[in-house]
């Protein structure tokens, strides 16, 4: 699954980039979680991540696209920035962003899809590490940045991705934390292992993952919150 925001202050523009997207994922086997940003500043001011494409009009009110892809340059230079734009002059300064490309308006399915399949590929290309896991039906191939965190239960470990939770008694915490930890994974307690790009907020001892609440073990805390902190600056 590959989570896009589209940022966009005309509604009409913003529905239909969403439904392009929804069907290249119907044509491509792709899955898409989108988030709607009605202006520059809404997206950047704040800005936590989390965001494989970002889909951004340059000419908006309180904050152009140019300027909230540089506000989020400086946080994270891993997302994959599309302009959205009327004038193709606008778009070449987004060299300066790093910006992988540009769509002209009226946006058509055509260019879209073009240069959503070039985002994807760049994105798989960067981030193809998978981990094979087996349970009781099977066998899944996991993509570890699909992997919101992962839990211990007894014999039994829990991952948690984006399309839902798949069981396997196969593993020990021990071994999957070392098969992970390449991919940016700590241990918040003795029985949960988190994906430190998910976590999307922290609370009276607790990190949000995925919408969820987990707690951090006191013996921990220091060393995860401070692995945290470095991860999101970095």
């Amino acid at each position: 699954m590959f989570s896009v925001a589209i940022v966009e202050d005309d509604d009409r523009f913003a529905v239909t980039i969403r439904e392009y997207l929804e069907r290249y994922g119907r044509e491509n086997g792709q899955e898409f979680k989108i988030t709607w940003f009605p202006d520059g500043a809404a997206i950047a001011d704040g800005y936590r991540g989390g965001f494989d494409i970002i889909l951004m009009d340059i000419e908006m009110g309180l904050m152009n696209g140019m300027e909230a892809a540089a506000e989020i340059r400086k946080l994270d230079e891993e997302v994959t920035i599309i302009f959205i734009t009327n004038m193709a002059q606008y778009a070449i300064q987004g060299y300066s962003v790093h910006a992988l490309d540009y769509v002209l308006k009226p946006v058509s399915y055509v260019a879209l899809s073009q240069s959503i399949k070039k985002a994807v590929n760049r994105i798989d290309k960067q981030t193809d590490d998978y981990i094979l896991v087996s349970f009781k039906n099977g066998m899944a191939k996991l993509r570890a940045r699909d992997i919101l965190w992962v839990e211990s239960q007894g014999h039994r470990l829990l991952f948690h991705t984006e399309s839902g939770c798949i069981e396997t008694t196969v593993y020990s915490m021990r071994e999957i934390e070392e098969k992970l930890a390449p991919n940016g994974f700590l241990r918040a307690s003795s029985g949960v292992l988190v994906n430190l790009s998910k976590v999307t907020g922290t609370k009276n001892g607790f990190v949000e993952v995925g919408g969820q609440y987990l707690p951090v073990s006191r013996g921990r805390k220091n060393a995860f919150m401070s692995a945290l902190v470095r991860h999101m600056v970095e």
